[in-house]
Parts: structure tokens; sequence; C-alpha cells
């Protein structure tokens, strides 16, 4: 089975341990990627989406800090599942995570699972120890001992307590950049339509960052230019604008980094 994460707790040691207990249980190839907050949880699930295509898998996702409005749940925001096509998606709920999921219409609602009710349930019908269930309980890493067991149980078949949450519940996706690649290529929320109805009378397209002349692709922006073109990230047909500078980085002329604003 192919299996992706992604998740903020990124450093070395965080995201071995998260790989290989995840390939432990679920017995498959696993992919990392480490992401500075939920914005850009947002855009690489949609990227993962696309990149899984018709395959079996699973994506399991967290960005779930303990400070602030988070202080509102017991250890951190829950979690729930959906599936799209073959995939098993479990995601933190709170947030902005699930927000690109919803703009781009990719599920109608979430299971939501209440850690401790679950852990209870499955102690209760002698599926887990009362030491390990204590243990999942109080961790503070939730992405190593309950995010990749709630993953195996569920497509285990494993029944556990669940309650539904509509989508249109989940906060909407900013306008804004979402990614800042290696070349300084700065992926936004936006999607062509989106962009192309804001054409002043010159034709180019406002910004915070000033008023950009969009182009379909890369390659067709003159050298020496900051434009808005249609990128590469998104799922099938509905791609991501970007922001970029031909020959070179966008996120260094402009000034710009992750969780910008467009407008």
């Amino acid at each position: 089975m192919l299996l992706t994460i992604i998740n903020d707790c990124r450093d070395m040691n965080a995201a071995g341990r998260q790989a290989t207990r995840a390939a432990a249980l679920l017995k498959g190839t696993v992919h990392f990627i480490g992401v500075a907050n939920d914005l850009e949880a947002s855009g690489n699930l949609v990227d993962m989406l696309d990149a899984f295509g018709d395959t079996q898998g699973a994506v399991l996702v967290n960005v779930a800090p303990r400070n602030g409005k988070a202080k509102l749940w017991h250890n951190g925001t829950p979690f729930g599942y959906f599936y799209y096509k073959k995939i098993l998606v479990v995601a933190s709920v709170d947030g902005l995570t699930l927000s690109l999921v919803k703009k781009l219409g990719l599920a109608d609602e979430l299971k939501v699972l209440d850690i401790a009710s679950c852990l209870h349930f499955l102690e209760k019908r002698e599926q887990l120890t009362e030491n390990l269930a204590s243990r999942i309980h109080e961790s503070q890493f939730r992405s190593y001992d309950f995010l990749p067991r709630a993953a195996d149980w569920i497509l285990r078949g494993r029944e556990m307590p669940y309650s539904v949450l509509s989508l249109q519940a989940i906060a909407d996706a900013r306008p804004c950049v979402w990614w800042v690649d290696n070349f300084g290529n700065c992926k936004t929320t936006l999607l062509e339509e989106e962009v192309l109805k804001r054409k002043d009378a010159r034709g180019a397209i406002p910004t915070a960052f000033g008023a950009l002349p969009y182009y379909p692709r890369l390659k067709d922006v003159p050298d020496d230019t900051v434009a808005l073109v249609t990128g590469s990230s998104g799922l099938e047909n509905k791609q991501f604008v970007e922001i970029v500078a031909q020959g070179a980085s966008a996120a260094q002329v402009l000034g710009i980094s992750s969780g910008d604003v467009m407008w």
C-alpha cells in the first residue's frame, strides 16, 4: 500500500518515527512531507490526492498546535476521515488543513473520531489493552501514537464510534500563497478563473504585490518578468495559479512567504 504523511512535526527524528510506525502497521511504502502550518498541509494534501490517481492508499495529515485557540481541545484538534476514490484520508479537523478539499468539492462530510471514545470502545471489546489505551490518550505525539493506528483500524474495518461533520463547517481557504517551491515560485490557493475575472482595463491582475500579467504557462512569461501562470499543483484540471519570475525567484523579488494574502 502507498502511504503519505503530511505533518508539521518534521525534524528527522519525528519524521522517521512516524514513517517507521506507519510502515510497520500498514505494511506500505511511506513518503513524508514536512509542512510549517495547516495552509501548507492543505495544498500538499490536494497535490498528493492528484499524485495517487486511482491507486489505493492512505494519506495521514496532522497540524495540531496546542496553543492559542487550540486550547479549547483536550489534547489538540480531533481527527476526521473520508475516502477520495480509493484513498483513505485521516486528517486533523481544526484550522485550514481541509480547506482546499472543501474548495474543490472532494468530499461532502467527515467521520470525526473522538480519541477518548474510540480508545474506550476498543478497550471494552478487548481490542486494546488498558496500558496502551492510556498511553495513546495522554500522548503529546498523536501523529505517532494515534494517527497511524487509527488508519490501520479503519482500513481493517474495525468498528469505532464517530460523529459526522459537514465539510461546510471547515474554514474556507483564503486567497493566499500556500507554498514557495525551491525555485521561488509561489503556489496560491486560487484557480485560473478566479484570477482572470479580476483583470483590470490594461489586462493585468491587481494583487497585494502589484498588478501582474497572466500567462497560461511558465514558458510564455518573458525574461525578467514577474507574472501569474497556471501551475502544476492542484487536482486534475483544477490547477492552482502561481506567481513566478522568469529567470529569478518570485519569492525573493517580491518578498513573498507562505501565508501571504493575494489581495
